[in-house]
């Protein structure tokens, strides 16, 4: 059942802000590209983080994008990073249908952010997005895209073209966000206001620039814009000077993690705080508390918001060699490296390829160093025809490590990689029961290890190991034999694609309470530290911040 309205009514809004003619329940917003990236988390925020009054989706196009292969972010010193992701997203129709599910609080603003390659799709997009939302960002300043944003930004005479045009196709406000790319960004925002801008976003990244380790530029792009404590100046300036030359509500963003960074932009005339790169590694909780301390700082004239950022986060990499890739099937193999790394059961690393680019995995084992590969892509077949000597960097691990209950027993339920997750955390907790599913005998890997460590029950649709016929239902089985008191002790982990966790947390339904039932789906996992929002789940949970076992009590309700 949803509490949104009543969360609504009992919480108490300080901040209250007016903007744009509505009254908002908080003065932030999340720029554009950061962490509010799908509908999903969009809700989530509606729902539960109110000082976020202005609400920014990540910018959309005519046509779905791609976008660049990971890496698409690095931290190059604490608080400072650089990104290019490429402007993926969904297209402007895909969007429309996911904006449409949207339950947007009265006192909450969604500002849509687009993009386009000429005038003409800055119009076009702006016609299908505008009845979703209640105001229109236009992206002029995206740095590292060709032939979008920033291209488009630093010509004034374009800017007050694409401007008008958009604020004359549609019936909301027209928001233009701006580069910090530019000599006179006084003159681009006077050609802004000049079109008809109901408001002015200041800033976007500054550069782009290149980072490298290990003598190899990290972002899959090699050039990225930078965020973060090291534009924050910068940001100020140019609200500073925006205020100067034009009279309208400004939103602020760049590096902005203090109330005193906060207050020092309200004093320049911004009117909506934007809080991005300081909400890196930070779960959805971390996020909503963080905001409620900043209000307090806000109100109290304190300072303690920005002691829950996390500077520390790690985002290095370190090299690791291959020493085996002991092959299982012509699409599944084992790598082991030469050294351990750290990580603790329900974590998760990245493995970069430099040139190439990174992905997430779970550790099969920790000392030495294995994955289990299965071959889905362009990444893992690479990875499949790897020598022995080959080198690779590890970054990591993220993720939450797994608390089971004490005296509990566990039951993890496997298809896939997802066995790494579990072997893990039956080798470190005990008293577990792993069920491991595939579709032949040959591609049920890593068995003998399994079953030192568990109690192993296996399942292949052919029959040729275990039961015959998926996993689940041997589940149903197994649970459907045991006593009351047995069931009462049971907390389940499953980890691998999509529909075998769903239908393994239908099965434990029948025999045990959601809170006690923890899931680690396959998604897509871009940066890992909470910022994309790539692994975002159906309730509008990030898997790398809030999971990656995320429990099934939490509905998002």
């Amino acid at each position: 059942m949803s509490n949104r309205k009543l969360f609504n009514a009992e919480y108490p809004f300080p901040l209250k802000t007016e903007f744009l003619g509505k009254k908002l329940s908080g003065p932030f917003t999340i720029p554009s590209g950061i962490v509010t990236c799908c509908a999903n988390i969009i809700q989530r925020f509606f729902d539960q983080v109110p000082e976020v009054g202005v609400l920014t989706t990540k910018s959309i196009g005519l046509q779905p994008r791609l976008g660049y292969r990971e890496p698409i972010l690095t931290q190059y010193e604490p608080g400072c990073f650089s990104n290019a992701v490429g402007l993926t997203n969904p297209g402007a129709d895909s969007s429309a249908e996911q904006l449409d599910r949207l339950e947007i609080p009265d006192d909450r603003f969604l500002l849509i952010s687009i993009f386009g390659a000429s005038v003409e799709e800055y119009v076009k997009v702006a016609k299908k997005l505008a009845p979703f939302g209640d105001g229109l960002e236009l992206n002029l300043s995206c740095p590292h895209a060709k032939g979008y944003g920033m291209a488009m930004g630093q010509d004034p005479e374009l800017v007050q073209e694409i401007t008008s045009a958009v604020k004359n196709s549609v019936e909301i406000p027209v928001i233009p966000k701006l580069t910090p790319n530019v000599p006179n960004v006084d003159e681009i925002a006077k050609a802004a206001s000049a079109g008809g801008a109901d408001a002015i976003c200041a800033i976007n990244t500054i550069g782009p620039e290149c980072h490298k380790a290990y003598g190899h530029p990290i972002l899959a792009n090699e050039q990225g814009g930078v965020s973060g404590k090291a534009i924050l100046s910068t940001a100020l300036r140019c609200v500073q000077e925006i205020r100067a030359s034009v009279n309208c509500p400004i939103i602020a963003c760049g590096g902005i993690s203090s109330a005193a960074n906060v207050r020092k932009f309200q004093e320049a005339g911004a009117s909506i705080i934007g809080i991005g790169s300081a909400l890196i590694g930070m779960s959805t909780d971390d996020i909503a508390n963080y905001f409620r301390a900043l209000s307090t700082d806000l109100e109290a004239k304190s300072e303690n918001a920005e002691k829950l950022v996390h500077y520390n986060i790690d985002m290095g990499f370190q090299p690791v060699t291959l020493v085996e890739n002991h092959r299982i099937t012509d699409d599944i193999c084992i790598l082991t490296f030469d050294k351990k790394i750290n990580i603790e059961a329900g974590q998760f690393v990245f493995l970069w390829v430099p040139g190439l680019g990174e992905k997430p995995f779970s550790a099969l084992v920790d000392d030495p160093f294995k994955l289990a590969v299965i071959n889905l892509g362009v990444f893992t077949e690479y990875l499949m025809s790897l020598e022995p000597g080959a080198e690779a960097y590890v970054r990591g691990p993220h993720g939450n490590p797994v608390t089971p209950p004490r005296n509990s027993k566990i039951i993890a339920v496997a298809g896939g990689t997802g066995l790494a997750a579990v072997y893990q955390l039956a080798r470190d907790f005990g008293n577990t029961e792993i069920f491991f599913g595939a579709r032949t005998k040959q591609r049920l890997y890593f068995v003998d290890e399994s079953a030192e460590v568990s109690t192993l029950h296996t399942a292949t649709d052919d029959g040729s190991q275990g039961y015959q016929g998926v996993i689940t239902e041997l589940l149903d089985e197994y649970l459907g034999k045991l006593s009351k008191d047995e069931l009462s002790t049971l907390v389940f982990y499953n980890c691998g694609p999509s529909s075998m966790v769903r239908a393994a947390e239908i099965v434990e339904k029948k025999y045990s309470s959601p809170d006690r039932i923890f899931n680690a789906i396959d998604y897509l996992t871009k940066c890992g530290v909470g910022i994309c929002g790539a692994c975002d789940s159906a309730d509008g949970r990030r898997l790398c911040v809030d999971g990656p076992f995320l429990d099934a009590a939490d509905c998002g309700s």
